[in-house]
């Protein structure tokens, strides 16, 4: 067997197209989605992420700005530039961009984000609504994953479903957007890794989400034959970019497999734009 590819960066094409028309269609009633990028101090990292956002944003006609604070913005300051973007009826969208500097609380930061422009979907209020089964605006990255697993025709109703990494932004959201389908969910971690049991859990999943960090942590002879793997991490190592999972040797067993890159980063990017659509259409229609 040699798995099917999951490929993000084509089913994230497909997705922009059709936002690119609705954006279109808002304007004509007279609506014009805005993103707005926080940054506190200079980032080359960020920078990067910045001009992406950017140049997709415009592809599809949505407004962007850049608001950079400087580095030695205190949390107050930060928050109140927040507040009068919350207040700006011509902002739709809001991002911040990471990391904050050292004596900056990111959660607090996030919840000052309006939940109807917060199109990473982070707010207290929108994590909320995932965990009540009414999802607004999704964490991007749980989002694609979802997609993902969607393209793969497969319904998730009693499959068993392994999650290695229990981030708030990806592994959490992930988790209660499975359990919303009636997934078997089984959450794994550092402690998991510890006991030694992390090879059990991955070799039982017919489906397997994996969003370490951590380079070709999960074996490729691990895998389950025929699962469905859905690989997060990136991974930067000798000059090449490598995902959480031994790619090489789980394609020989998966019956799906996302490849890195091209797997989860493109459609994530699109789940971001999906979500500011929809943020200026929750408060404007």
């Amino acid at each position: 067997m040699t798995a099917k590819i999951l490929d993000g960066k084509s089913i994230a094409g497909e997705i922009k197209e059709g936002l690119k028309k609705e954006v279109e269609s808002l304007k004509e009633k007279g609506i014009s989605p805005n993103l707005v990028a926080v940054q506190v101090g200079e980032n080359p990292a960020s920078a990067v992420y910045t001009r992406a956002q950017q140049k997709n944003c415009e592809k599809l006609g949505i407004e962007y700005e850049l608001h950079t604070l400087g580095q030695n913005s205190g949390e107050k300051e930060v928050i109140d530039h927040i507040q009068q973007l919350n207040q700006n009826g011509e902002v739709t969208g809001i991002i911040l961009q990471l990391p904050l500097p050292p004596g900056i609380d990111t959660i607090k930061v996030q919840s000052s984000i309006s939940p109807d422009k917060d199109v990473e979907g982070v707010n207290p209020a929108n994590m909320g609504w995932v965990l009540y089964g009414k999802p607004k605006l999704i964490p991007c990255t749980a989002a694609a994953i979802m997609k993902l697993i969607e393209t793969a025709g497969i319904n998730l109703y009693g499959k068993e479903v392994v999650m290695v990494g229990h981030s708030d932004i990806v592994g959490k959201p992930t988790a209660l957007l499975l359990l919303n389908k009636f997934a078997t969910i089984s959450v794994c971690h550092i402690a998991t890794g510890e006991r030694g049991n992390l090879p059990e859990y991955v070799k039982r999943a017919e489906i397997l989400i994996v969003a370490v960090g951590k380079a070709h942590l999960i074996k490729g002879d691990w895998i389950r034959e025929g699962a469905i793997v859905i690989d997060v991490g990136i991974n930067r190592v000798e000059g090449k970019i490598l995902g959480d999972v031994e790619f090489e040797k789980a394609k020989e067993k998966a019956a799906w497999i996302t490849p890195v890159p091209g797997g989860v980063g493109p459609l994530t990017t699109a789940m971001l734009l999906k979500n500011t659509l929809e943020a200026a259409q929750l408060q404007k229609l």
